[in-house]
């Protein structure tokens, strides 16, 4: 080390409150008595709570992993002490609010038995990885205050390398001397602590920040670091000089941007706390369980800091430093500035607890009422951070989150320099934390419906493809048929005039075997789904059974079918006619569908022109065929008669229905006048077939039904009732014999009531 006082620079703001560390610092690191029952919350860090791995009424040892870490920023946890898990629930936890924490409670069984440990003295030839690996597996979190998980701060990818490692041994809030205690009498594991994080990061330089108030730690320092070229920097005493962006600042002269990470600039911080744990899990195998902590405070008789287990109750640590209730005012968790108050004894210490001040009513009075602001800019001189805390009470007043952000809310590091120098009074932290949490809150909520919106658009966008691609096949298949018809259409009815002759119509023999043959197949089919799926003897029984069954069907339906004589081909003509009949009606059709369509586009444009030519050849063809068609036979007269009356009957209903439209729109006028025209036509095409059938028109005789009068529509109605009433009773098995008796001597009355009154 070289005897030049190594430059340091300045912050601004900042202030000087009475330091009062003389309380606590004075002895030297005592062992905490082991309680009798340690509760451990899953969370004592920052980002996901642990998961446990533990069950009601298992034993656990010293150092045995209870809890998992859960996710990528999370920190395991472990037995500080042998025992058994007697609760796994909701307990107290520090926080203001007074609020209870998922946590495990287990029962100490005083014997204090470590569980095997891996120690690794020899670390310098393991990778970076495992290393890294050996300090999640220890859940070792910030121990400076803040707790983020250690691991994850050193597997970070910055963008540019590390080129400087900041250890934090500052400790510039008031009252707390944990930190200064460790540099003094845990001095050897510090430095190898030290050692490990430089072995991982690799940095040009590591600085060592202490401020002037702590010599011995400072002495200390100085002699261990005889042979390591790391620097220890000492610089004077000022209120926020520990947080981190500060410290860079002091030490390097660099500020962090706003918004950014030190990593961004190419520099790590950590605690001196942090480093000490680190030694303890790579070189001892020790996972963190335990922490140096400060018990301090004019209500205590004996102020010390102690190592203490992870999860001791915060009453017992205060009884074992000789606390007076009776002049206790406030109890605080962390230093006067920046801790908060607790609401009872119960709650345990965890990872993050350096500190715990029990203040009398003179020591720490309680703040005058807050009075409104003189604009006095005191606030703004004294923050550390540039900011101007007057706005941001305004701002937050408010709820102005938009100039909040603009004025670097998020920058404000909460040290609490502002509200102390505030001649109103004013609780400027409060407005702030209250400020950041809604801000976060209206980001997450956002955040989530942002989510939800493009999950919804995209959900749209599937639709509307999937509607698409089933327009496309419609279309398609549209396209396919219209071709098939056309090529159908177009093709030449015959050369010879003939067709090709159809087999006649089945006998009531053949269709009746042939109906046996398909249900039988039908039954064999769903059989053998049935046995696919249930392979069972009774089923396969019941297969083979309707395998034969179905055999025998086909083979005499097979016989009937050779034995049968083949029947008359029906003329070739009158086919032919048939063909081209249905082939007009299917494409008058189509045709009426399209011309339906209020704005058809060019494809359905092209569909129209295309279908108007079809019918038109298509009933040019029709014509020809009915003009060389002759009835030859009296039963196709009457064919042609028969069809001609179901053609008009037909048309007339349609008609029927239409003309009862009380405001029949254009559409529904076209059609009219469509079906009279067509009514017309079939009305002369049914005369014309009368007079080839040689039966003239029949002549229709209207009569008027008697009217039935009101006593006998009465009797008729008495008669029915009685008879369903009759059918209801016989249905119902339960219906005693006398009730059907009864009902049926009432219907039989009803009926002879009504053939009395009709003679």
């Amino acid at each position: 080390m070289t005897a030049m006082q190594p430059l340091v620079w300045d912050i601004p703001g900042g202030i000087h409150p009475p330091e009062r560390k003389q309380l606590s610092n004075r002895t030297s690191i005592q062992s905490a008595p082991l309680p009798k029952r340690l509760v451990l919350p899953f969370n004592q860090h920052i980002g996901a709570a642990a998961e446990p791995l533990v069950e009601l009424g298992q034993r656990v040892l010293k150092g045995q992993l209870i809890a998992a870490a859960n996710g990528f920023v999370s920190a395991a946890l472990h037995a500080p002490t042998s025992g058994t898990v007697s609760f796994i629930g909701p307990q107290p936890y520090p926080h203001v609010s007074g609020m209870l924490a998922p946590a495990i409670v287990i029962d100490s069984d005083g014997l204090d038995q470590w569980c095997e440990l891996t120690p690794c003295p020899d670390y310098r030839h393991l990778e970076n990885s495992r290393l890294l690996e050996m300090i999640r597996q220890a859940g070792i979190s910030g121990l400076g205050g803040a707790g983020f998980p250690a691991a994850v701060k050193l597997n970070a990818r910055p963008t540019q390398k590390i080129h400087t490692l900041v250890i934090n041994g500052t400790e510039c809030e008031p009252y707390i001397t944990a930190d200064d205690l460790l540099m003094r009498e845990r001095t050897e594991q510090l430095i190898s602590g030290i050692d490990i994080l430089a072995q991982l990061i690799q940095p040009d330089q590591v600085l060592i920040g202490v401020e002037d108030n702590k010599p011995e730690a400072i002495a200390a320092l100085r002699a261990a670091l005889n042979e390591r070229s790391y620097q220890l920097r000492v610089f004077p005493t000022k209120y926020p000089s520990g947080g981190e962006k500060q410290l860079i600042q002091i030490l390097t002269g660099v500020e962090v941007p706003s918004g950014g990470l030190p990593a961004d600039i190419g520099i790590l911080c950590q605690n001196v706390g942090t480093c000490k744990a680190i030694h303890d899990a790579v070189v001892l195998g020790k996972p963190l369980i335990s922490r140096i902590t400060t018990l301090t405070g004019e209500a205590l008789a004996r102020p010390m800091n102690v190592e203490v287990l992870l999860g001791t109750p915060v009453g017992e640590l205060l009884e074992f430093a000789g606390l007076d209730r009776g002049k206790l005012n406030r109890l605080i968790m962390g230093g006067p500035m920046m801790g908060f108050t607790l609401p009872d004894f119960d709650v345990p210490l965890i990872k993050t607890t350096n500190c715990l001040l029990a203040a009398t009513s003179a020591e720490l009075p309680p703040p005058p009422p807050a009075m409104p602001c003189i604009r006095c800019g005191e606030c703004a001189e004294a923050c550390p951070a540039s900011l101007l805390p007057q706005q941001l009470h305004f701002f937050a007043i408010g709820q102005e989150h938009e100039q909040l952000k603009a004025h670097n809310l998020f920058d404000c590091i909460e040290c609490g320099a502002c509200a102390y120098v505030c001649p109103s009074s004013i609780p400027l932290v409060q407005y702030y934390r209250a400020a950041k949490g809604e801000i976060r809150d209206l980001e997450q909520k956002q955040l989530k419906a942002e989510q939800s919106k493009q999950r919804f658009e995209l959900r749209q966008e599937r639709l509307r493809r999937a509607e698409e691609q089933k327009e496309a096949e419609r279309k398609a298949r549209a396209e396919k048929a219209a071709r098939a018809k056309a090529a159908q259409a177009e093709a030449p009815a015959s050369t010879d005039g003939a067709q090709t002759a159809k087999p006649a119509g089945l006998s009531d023999e053949l269709k009746k075997l042939k109906i046996e043959a398909s249900m039988a197949q039908v039954a064999l089919k769903k059989a053998e789904k049935q046995l696919a799926a249930h392979t069972t003897p009774e089923l396969q029984t019941q297969v083979d059974q309707l395998r034969n069954a179905a055999t025998a069907a086909q083979q005499a339906l097979d016989a009937a079918m050779a034995a049968s004589p083949p029947a008359a081909a029906p003329a070739a003509d009158d086919g032919a006619l048939k063909k081209a009949k249905i082939d007009a009606a299917m494409l008058r059709a189509q045709l009426r569908k399209l011309e339906k369509l209020e704005a058809p586009d060019d494809d359905q444009q092209a569909e129209l022109a295309r279908l108007r030519q079809q019918l038109e050849t298509a009933e040019k063809a029709l014509i020809d065929l009915q003009s060389q068609t002759a009835p030859t036979a009296k039963a196709a007269d009457d064919s042609a008669l028969k069809k001609a009356k179901i053609d008009a009957a037909m048309l007339r209903a349609q008609l029927r229905k239409l003309e009862k439209l009380e405001a029949p729109d254009d559409d529904q006028q076209a059609e009219l006048a469509r079906l009279r025209q067509q009514l017309e036509a079939a009305e002369t095409a049914l005369t014309a077939a009368e007079a080839a059938a040689g039966k003239p028109a029949p002549t229709l005789l209207r009569t008027d039904k008697q009217p039935t009068d009101d006593a006998t529509r009465s009797l008729k109605t008495e008669v029915a009732f009685a008879r369903a009433d009759l059918r209801k009773l016989e249905r119902d098995e339960s219906s005693a014999t006398d009730t059907l008796t009864a009902a049926r001597q009432r219907l039989a009355e009803a009926e002879q009531k009504l053939q009395e009154h009709a003679d």
